[in-house]
């Protein structure tokens, strides 16, 4: 009896077992599986044509369109839902403009389930092919991305893909909040995909994608493009660039980058035309600044002297006047011939008024590579700013275990470093605007359609790199190298304007390139309380390439052009 027992209650166990799998796969079916069953169903019995969300528009900080969007309307086939491929072909044809030939081809291919006939036509075109009443042809929106100024700050902006997704620039940085969400029109049809009879189309709408608002000003912006564009043409250079900041938070307020091209017409047929034209090079290119660096090299000396430092040069202690310097057995030479006592016994702001390299050589040496690299460190030389845009290079900065006299030496005055231009005007503002170190920012909201600001990108202060009073020394004597010194032709009567100017020689395959510099020069103003920082690049300019004849008027009329937008008075003093 009891073995009876115990083979009755195996199979009980069995059936039990048995049945919790059963009902544990039906569960996990009628629940968990719900979802994913359904959407294959779903799938199977509908088919649907995509309908593109909104992308955001993009405006700068005035709220100025910079990009936006046009209508327009995707047409679309279902082979197996067209009744007469030969009358719809030939009304679709002359309608888009397309071979009647190559529209009956795509009509009558039922190995595809949807088939786009054609991309972003007018809403004309799509309102006269729904007229016709064409069985399996339909229309979706599918707007078309448009640039109401053309060519301006087009690698800032960045373009869009064939299928309207953020390629490259701000486009293709912030395409997760300019995108949206696209939606779907959903038809009921069999397995082959033919429409049922009575069934009735589902409309699901897109999201729109947020709108962008940048710290460009375009006024600002379309300024600087027509006085550099007029450089590039005046001295037939092979590009010109140009950063504004606003030294008080880093906002960018211009980036210039020639050539340009039209955002509108862009040359998709050549890579490496649109490859050229579209790259950012003021975040995305290096080059040795020259003589501008020397902001940076004052202003770790006038700190230095400040902390006490007896190695110091700031800010009465004065410098050899010989031409020249020797170190590791190279011959540093200043540009000036130093005939008739010129450059003799200057002074920090007299060297920069002169822009004298040894001078700045002996400032590297006596303050020693560990110390001026902590400076360097400070200035985030060697590292991304951190700003809001793809591609940003970091420069090159030899490491400091490896690095000669020599080269190091150099490095005070510009040279054996390499640098981005948002680098150097970051630097820049950082020297002169009391020694506070932010992110560059491009991006200043984003926004709902309503205005709404759903994201505010705020100033973002990464370090410190002289104190405040070093900061307003310092820019008392670059506003003596305007007033007096190499940066006379960005002086503007009655508005204290401050700058350094630079000429840098470019190497090719390890040798200097002979008639090949580059011309710069960073300025701002007012002197005393900084606002406005610019700097001028011109790359490999013809005839003329010192800075201080090519750059610095660049940078005066992009200051005079500020003043007049803003109607900003003369300096009180």
């Amino acid at each position: 009896m009891s073995v009876l027992r115990k083979r009755l209650f195996a199979v009980l166990a069995a059936i039990t077992f048995l049945f919790c799998l059963f009902l544990a796969r039906f569960f996990y079916i009628q629940v968990i599986w719900e979802d994913d069953l359904n959407a294959r169903a779903l799938d199977q019995w509908t088919r649907e044509i995509p309908v593109s969300a909104g992308r955001g528009n993009i405006y700068d900080r005035n709220g100025e369109l910079l990009a936006g969007n046009l209508p327009a309307y995707s047409v679309y086939a279902r082979a197996n839902a067209v009744e007469d491929p030969e009358a719809s072909a030939n009304v679709l044809a002359a309608a888009l403009g397309l071979s009647y030939d190559d529209v009956l081809e795509k009509l009558t291919d039922g190995s595809r389930s949807e088939i786009v006939l054609v991309k972003r036509t007018q809403k004309e075109v799509a309102e006269r092919i729904e007229g016709a009443d064409l069985s399996g042809i339909y229309y979706a929106r599918d707007d078309k991305r448009f640039y109401p100024h053309g060519a301006l700050a087009c690698q800032v902006l960045g373009f869009t893909s064939y299928d309207g997704a953020g390629s490259t620039g701000i486009e293709q940085y912030y395409d997760r909040y300019l995108a949206g969400e696209r939606g779907e029109i959903l038809f009921e049809t069999d397995l082959v995909g033919v429409d049922l009879d009575g069934a009735t189309a589902a409309y699901i709408p897109g999201t729109d994608g947020l709108h962008v608002r940048l710290t460009l000003d375009y006024r600002i912006q379309a300024l600087a493009e027509q006085v550099m564009r007029e450089a590039l043409s005046a001295y037939s250079a092979k590009a010109a660039r140009a950063v504004v900041l606003d030294p008080r938070d880093f906002s960018v307020l211009a980036m210039v980058n020639l050539p340009s091209y039209d955002l509108n017409d862009i040359p998709r047929d050549d890579l490496t035309a649109l490859n050229a034209l579209s790259r950012n090079a003021i975040v995305s290119d290096v080059y040795e600044p020259g003589s501008t660096f020397k902001i940076v090299t004052a202003a770790a000396d006038i700190e230095e002297s400040l902390r006490g430092n007896p190695n110091a040069y700031a800010v009465n202690r004065v410098f050899s006047s010989s031409r020249t310097r020797v170190v590791d057995g190279t011959t540093i030479r200043c540009w000036s011939d130093h005939a008739n006592g010129k450059h003799a016994n200057q002074t920090l702001a007299e060297a920069l008024n002169n822009s004298c390299n040894p001078c700045f050589v002996d400032i590297a040496l006596a303050l020693g590579k560990e110390t001026f690299y902590d400076y360097l460190a400070a200035f985030n030389f060697g590292r991304a700013t951190g700003i809001d845009f793809s591609g940003e290079a970091i420069g090159m900065l030899l490491p400091e275990s490896t690095l000669r006299d020599c080269d190091f030496a150099r490095i005070g005055f510009g040279q054996t470093i390499a640098v981005t231009a948002l680098q150097l005007a970051c630097a820049s503002a950082a020297a002169v605007n009391g020694g506070y170190y932010y992110a560059p920012r491009l991006v200043d909201a984003i926004v709902t359609e309503d205005g709404a600001v759903l994201e505010e990108t705020k100033p973002a202060l990464v370090g410190r790199t002289v104190s405040e009073e070093a900061s307003a020394i310092l820019s008392s004597m670059l506003e003596g190298v305007v007033r007096d010194g190499s940066g006379k032709k960005a002086y503007i009567e009655g508005y204290r304007v401050a700058g350094k100017t630079g000429t840098a020689q470019k190497y090719e395959n390890g040798h200097i390139a002979q008639g090949k510099y580059v011309s710069s020069f960073v300025g701002y103003f007012p002197a005393d309380d900084p606002q406005y920082l610019a700097l001028v690049i011109v790359d490999e300019p013809q005839g003329a390439y010192y800075g201080s004849t090519v750059a610095a008027p660049c940078a005066k009329e992009i200051f005079e052009g500020i003043i007049d937008v803003f109607r900003l008075p003369p300096s009180e003093e």
